[in-house]
């Protein structure tokens, strides 16, 4: 049975959850080993089903299908990447955690019954996603992205480990799932925990779990909080190793397409409600039960070391860096559908220089910006050091303004993604390059 919540929780307010993220929170290719080991993988965009509600039909979806549910790698494989598009729209591959060609500038897109083959690569370890929702706005069906796991090496050891991925649905009277893009506002709001509602995941006491926290939601940016856990330390943000913290007030804090490893230890009391906060309403989305099994081990663990470096520089060098302003405002954004790579580039830099970003939003909404092939800090007021972690996402209140650092580390073009946290607000693209 699923915890059942009789009022809503006020752990987390809009702008707690918001600006507790904002504080917290062509190709990169980081060199790969000699011996990289070379696989295919083909991945096929198809129409699916997913059971959102009971006494309903289960609800027309599109997804990227790939063998399982989870796409798993060795750190520094090279892939041959085959896209089959099953879809009545063209299908362009983006990806976070796996370095591959830049789609809309390196990378066409297929168009229905089309296919393309790039080489990607698992350089770094950590928790990823991708998706096709570059060209789904306003679509026949929403699309669900498929999780990526680039193991470390050596190995990382946990008794479990298990990926969280967190979807949002509108439903419309008759069931079926609205696409983002398009008008929802009388649409039952649904959210699922690995394509299922409010799931189980049944775990021994004393076991040490790594939870890989996905927000697959096409829009929100959401908190997740385990209730009644006395402690969740997070150990990645965005795929990159963090300094080990513990989640301020057990919460975690996603924008669309954000990841967060934690770990924890599973205690002996449970069932343990899983909340997601989206800034209006805390609800159940899932639980951590007890197996059966006997206790693991009857004394705690240790705090867990931090996690094996992925390569990124300890320092960066902001006195000499390359710096610009980016408004977050649409002036010079476009839609992907009139997204033109002849227009001029929101910015350029040569590889191995340092860049600064001061992203500005000067909108009316919180907007969320996406910078593709390149991890970034966070940069503190003044420019005088950065967070901890490492992001490739970040959302921005109104009238707000961040800044952002991040070596540069290979030639080539990539996008800027920019869309406000409104189901019915269209994603929008710019590009960098650097040369």
């Amino acid at each position: 049975m699923f915890c059942r919540m009789t009022q809503a929780s006020e752990w987390l307010s809009r702008r707690a959850v918001l600006g507790g993220f904002a504080a917290a929170c062509a190709v990169s290719w980081p060199r790969l080993a000699p011996a990289a080991e070379r696989t295919s993988v083909t991945l096929e965009a198809r129409p699916e089903s997913v059971a959102l509600s009971s006494g309903r039909p289960p609800s027309p979806v599109w997804g990227l299908a790939g063998g399982s549910r989870v796409l798993r790698l060795a750190r520094g494989a090279v892939l041959d990447l085959t896209l089959a598009n099953g879809l009545s729209i063209p299908a362009a591959l983006a990806g976070r955690g796996l370095a591959l060609a830049a789609p809309l500038l390196v990378q066409p897109a297929a168009g229905p019954g089309g296919r393309f083959t790039i080489t990607a690569a698992a350089a770094r370890a950590g928790t990823g996603l991708l998706d096709l929702r570059l060209l789904g706005d306003g679509a026949a069906a929403p699309i669900r992205p498929l999780a990526i796991v680039v193991d470390e090496s050596p190995a990382v050891t946990a008794d479990r480990d298990e990926v969280f991925l967190i979807e949002d649905f509108r439903l419309k009277s008759d069931g079926t799932a609205v696409a983002p893009g398009a008008d929802a506002r009388d649409a039952e709001l649904i959210y699922t925990v690995n394509g299922e509602v409010q799931p189980d995941l049944a775990l021994r006491a004393g076991a040490r779990v790594r939870l890989r926290f996905i927000n697959g939601c096409q829009r929100a940016v959401i908190a997740v909080k385990i209730a009644e856990l006395e402690a969740a330390r997070v150990m990645a943000i965005d795929g990159q190793p963090a300094e080990p913290f513990l989640a301020r007030n057990g919460a975690v804090v996603l924008p669309p397409g954000g990841r967060t490893d934690v770990f924890i230890d599973m205690p002996a009391k449970a069932p343990l409600p899983v909340l997601l906060h989206d800034g209006r309403d805390a609800r159940p989305i899932g639980r951590l039960t007890l197996s059966g099994e006997p206790p693991l081990r009857a004394t705690p663990l240790p705090p867990p070391a931090a996690l094996p470096a992925n390569g990124l520089p300890d320092k960066l060098d902001l006195r000499n860096a390359v710096r610009a302003d980016i408004a977050l405002d649409g002036a010079d954004w476009r839609t992907p559908v009139k997204f033109d790579a002849r227009a001029a580039p929101a910015f350029q830099a040569k590889a191995g220089r340092t860049v600064v970003l001061a992203l500005a939003n000067k909108t009316a909404a919180t907007t969320v910006a996406h910078l593709h092939g390149q991890p970034f800090r966070l940069l503190d007021r003044l420019d005088d050091g950065w967070k901890p972690y490492w992001l490739d996402t970040l959302a921005l209140e109104a009238g707000q303004t961040q800044r952002i650092a991040f070596q540069a580390e290979a030639a080539g073009r990539f996008l800027i993604e920019s869309m406000a946290t409104e189901w019915a607000a269209p994603r929008l693209l710019r590009w960098y390059e650097i040369g």
